[in-house]
């Protein structure tokens, strides 16, 4: 049995909420690049080398890609063969709080939805858990801002309903948002599971690198399909028009019952931001 110190997973989220909102994955940044060239109009060219001018000042000036430094979401895989001491929700709570308040990014959560009294700490945070074999522990912090997650929607369709149903609902979600979500938009997209385990698939999509597509060769081709249909909208960056609407789409999948197929798109803007370590 392999120990580690609640201290040890504090320093490990200050340091990765931190990191991830002061640089994106190589790959999205990547992506950017390879859309600002792929730009033949002045305005929609001239926005991309906007947003990657941004990325480089970030980097240069040690400061957050974006004011929105979003709510601290975590993934945490924890070895079955870890055992943790100390107590854990509250080290990865007091990692988002040392992280937020000593790198200077801003706290953006309220403490009730109704009574919208801000905690300055930017704690709670969104904790997903999943006990994996091993004697190690991965943690990825996912900073996700509301101007996207606001945009996000969730349909339960019956089981009749068809791939190019679903593929029209994830369109639809995109125009219904048209430029508030900063676009150009990484999509995380979730099909099956039920109605709350849809919606995690879709968030946890927005983790996976978008070079990386579905392993299942007809989800793939959904993702290819997706990514075409949404940049023939011509919503283009920032919503001015032009051939980048979107970067990538994700998709993860699971079983679902045989009454029901949930569908979830969770937006994310151009800087979908997530960092990883493991323990």
């Amino acid at each position: 049995m392999r120990e580690i110190k609640a201290e040890q997973i504090t320093d490990v989220v200050a340091r990765l909420c931190v990191e991830a909102n002061k640089t994106l994955p190589d790959s999205l940044t990547e992506c950017i690049s390879c859309s600002y060239e792929a730009e033949e109009n002045t305005l929609p060219k001239s926005i991309m080398g906007d947003l990657l001018e941004n990325l480089d000042c970030a980097k240069k000036m040690n400061i957050p890609i974006c004011q929105d430094t979003g709510m601290a979401v975590i993934f945490v895989e924890v070895g079955q063969d870890v055992h943790i001491t100390g107590d854990f929700e509250d080290a990865v709570n007091e990692g988002v709080r040392k992280g937020y308040t000593d790198g200077l990014l801003r706290k953006s959560i309220v403490g009730d939805p109704l009574e919208r009294v801000n905690t300055n700490d930017n704690t709670p945070a969104v904790i997903h858990t999943r006990l994996v074999s091993g004697d190690k522990i991965k943690i990825t912090v996912a900073p996700k801002g509301f101007g996207s997650e606001n945009m996000s929607r969730m349909k339960m369709f019956t089981p009749s309903a068809t791939k190019e149903d679903i593929m029209n609902f994830v369109v639809e979600t995109v125009k219904l948002a048209g430029g508030n979500p900063c676009p150009p938009i990484v999509l995380g997209v979730g099909i099956g599971g039920d109605f709350e385990s849809c919606a995690l698939l879709a968030k946890t999509a927005l983790c996976r690198d978008v070079n990386e597509r579905n392993p299942k060769e007809l989800y793939a081709q959904m993702e290819a399909d997706l990514l075409e249909k949404i940049n023939a909208t011509n919503i283009g960056p920032q919503g001015f028009g032009g051939k980048t609407t979107a970067l990538a789409v994700n998709i993860e999948t699971a079983a679902t019952h045989i009454a029901g197929l949930p569908v979830a798109v969770n937006v994310g803007c151009h800087v979908t931001r997530h960092k990883t370590e493991i323990l």
